[in-house]
């Protein structure tokens, strides 16, 4: 899955939304923030602060790393019932990690949102 233009978080109205209204989960890598959008596709917005990395060069590289891992997990979101916004927050471990242990941390996060996804009454 390739994350195209529109499925991405570009405002700070949408950002604060899910920051607001939505859940969090925390992790040793990152945190994420989830709110249902009602729409077709999962959104994704990624922050690193230059309180977690003061080099520009470190603050991309987690996000790309974040990147690579939600689209190499993005076959776990079929299990989702509905689609999300979702943020995800970089903490500062992430620079020095490579790929694969963000990538099984993420796994790990998303079974604690699969868990935790409120049931639908129909």
């Amino acid at each position: 899955m390739a994350l195209f233009q529109d499925a991405r978080l570009r405002n700070s109205a949408d950002f604060k939304a899910v920051y607001v209204k939505g859940r969090r989960f925390e992790g040793r890598l990152m945190t994420i923030f989830i709110l249902s959008n009602g729409l077709e596709q999962h959104r994704l917005g990624i922050t690193a602060s230059r309180k977690m990395a003061r080099r520009a060069v470190d603050r991309n590289r987690a996000k790309r790393l974040i990147r690579e891992a939600f689209r190499l997990n993005s076959a776990e979101l079929s299990a989702l019932k509905d689609k999300y916004d979702w943020v995800f927050n970089a903490r500062r471990p992430i620079v020095e990690i490579k790929l694969d242990a963000v990538v099984k941390e993420l796994q790990w996060m998303f079974t604690q949102v699969i868990h935790n996804e409120p049931e639908q009454h129909l």
